[in-house]
């Protein structure tokens, strides 16, 4: 009888601990904090590189490199793989640091205690000059991906104006009316429209995917400043 006694506690406990086992998972999942702001940044260039993939697959990329004399468009895509690689260190950090800060540890933790060690236990004056203090910093620290989002439209427009100057080098005014040296100005101009024109579009089309995962990260960042400043003066 004791034996089936303890047989039946020992099968509810383990019942009772594969529940709340479940339930840690579940709470896991459904608790906002360092996955979600990874989560959205791996779903949104998986995505992105699907697309780019189809393109490839379908020919245009290999057309965009052969019809770019100058090579541009590959130092374009060089310039955004760098920023999306300072955009997803960046998203890393910002995460583990909402993820220390919103621990059970709070301000104490190893985390964030770069960015909380000065304003913690301070004087109502001095959190309000550190706190705009810590602001900067932290935007300082993703302007970085801002910048080389905005310098790959200006490699796009470099790229036009490089395409212009191909297209009119051909163009000579004294052969014009000379049927046989038609049909090299007329390839030369092409081939200088379509360096103009694809460095642009190229140039564009990743400055749009680069400053999304910008939006994502400022977006981190604010939520970061915001749950600091609520935690140090409920500290305070």
């Amino acid at each position: 009888m004791t034996q089936v006694i303890a047989g039946s506690t020992q099968e509810s406990h383990t019942q009772v601990s594969g529940t709340s086992g479940f339930g840690a998972v579940f709470k896991t999942i459904s608790d906002p904090q360092r996955s979600l702001l990874m989560l959205r940044f791996i779903l949104l260039n998986l995505i992105a590189f699907s697309l780019l993939g189809v393109a490839y697959s379908e020919g245009h990329v290999h057309t965009v490199i052969a019809a770019d004399q100058t090579y541009l468009s590959v130092v374009i895509f060089l310039v955004f793989l760098t920023g999306l690689g300072f955009c997803a260190q960046r998203i890393w950090q910002t995460s583990a640091e909402l993820d220390a800060l919103n621990s059970s540890d709070g301000l104490t933790a190893k985390g964030i205690q770069h960015l909380v060690s000065s304003m913690h236990k301070a004087s109502v004056e001095s959190r309000a000059n550190l706190s705009g203090s810590m602001r900067m910093r932290l935007a300082h620290r993703i302007s970085v991906v801002r910048h080389l989002a905005n310098t790959l439209v200006l490699l796009g427009l470099i790229g036009t104006v490089l395409g212009f100057i191909i297209a009119l080098s051909g163009v000579d005014p004294e052969t014009a009316s000379d049927v046989n040296s038609i049909a090299p100005m007329v390839s030369t101009l092409i081939q200088g429209m379509s360096t103009a024109l694809y460095t642009t579009l190229i140039g564009s089309i990743l400055n749009v995917w680069l400053m999304a995962n910008y939006q994502l990260l400022s977006g981190g960042t604010v939520q970061l400043i915001s749950c600091l400043q609520e935690a140090v003066e409920k500290d305070a």
